[in-house]
């Protein structure tokens, strides 16, 4: 199935990101804007209370159930924003490490930030996406 997205590296910029730097999709594409996937259960209740990397992998799950819902998947998105609420580095780290695994060699355009309250009580994390897709 051909695929929307073209990411883009320039060997004028540091390849210390884990990331490329800029990505794009046609203009036939169909865009798809996520709003921020937070650690939730079905439930409502905030999952992995306490823990960056359990937080981080529940966003990403159910960044993926929201993916599959509009007919797209993780090689579909094209950038991502991760927020965690930190002001520690080690924490953003965490979180972006299990963001980072989970999109494996689609390696999208991304930015990490730390804020300092997240909306559900217990929240640490939250992950924002945009993907683009090539409808039939």
């Amino acid at each position: 199935m051909p695929r929307a997205v073209t990411l883009i590296r320039s060997a004028a910029l540091s390849d210390v990101a884990e990331y490329a730097y800029a990505a794009t999709a046609p203009a036939e594409s169909r865009l798809i804007f996520l709003a921020g996937a937070c650690p939730l259960n079905a439930d409502g209740s905030t999952a992995a209370a306490g823990d960056y990397a359990g937080q981080a992998l529940k966003a990403v799950e159910n960044m993926e159930v929201a993916l599959r819902a509009a007919g797209a998947s993780l090689q579909d998105v094209i950038s991502t924003r991760v927020l965690v609420a930190s002001s520690r580095r080690q924490d953003l780290v965490t979180a972006w490490k299990i963001v980072r695994d989970s999109f494996g060699e689609h390696d999208v355009p991304s930015t990490l930030m730390g804020v300092t309250v997240l909306g559900y009580a217990d929240q640490l994390v939250e992950i924002e996406a945009v993907a683009a897709v090539l409808d039939a």
